[in-house]
């Protein structure tokens, strides 16, 4: 079989990946697939080491392309949220592209983890791209 690629990841890698996203164990994928549980095993661990690695690219394009940063402290109120990613981008001189319901949608949804109810608990980190468009990510996955 033809191995395709698709991003940083081969066909084969992809198939395993699912089936193991399916609670197959890789003595099971072996069987289907018709090779050894050695096997699956490297292909399973190529594939995690290849979404490290295009983690790690995303994480360098977002740095490369943002315009500034802010990170947001724990013990900060969600309210006071958007208006410090506007200050932010003002300062930067970029015009956002997210309004006050996207930037506290997006702490609240994205990163729900760093927000306790009406407070930030663990910090946030706010990418302000040059086109105006922002990243939520909680501060310790960048």
């Amino acid at each position: 079989m033809e191995s395709i690629k698709k991003g940083f990841l081969t066909s084969k890698q992809i198939e395993v990946l699912k089936l193991r996203l399916e609670g197959l164990s890789q003595e099971e994928i072996a069987t289907q697939l018709g090779t050894t549980r050695q096997n699956i095993s490297l292909i399973e661990r190529r594939a995690q080491r290849n979404l490290k690695l295009a983690k790690e690219t995303i994480t360098t394009y977002k740095e490369l392309v943002k315009a500034t940063s802010i990170q947001i402290e724990t013990g900060t109120h969600l309210i006071d949220v958007p208006r410090l990613v506007v200050d932010a981008a003002d300062s930067a001189g970029v015009k956002l592209r997210a309004d006050f319901t996207r930037i506290y949608n997006e702490i609240k949804f994205i990163v729900p983890d760093s927000v306790d109810r009406t407070k930030v608990v663990k910090p946030i980190r706010v990418l302000i791209l040059k086109d105006g468009d922002i990243i939520v990510s909680a501060l310790e996955s960048l």
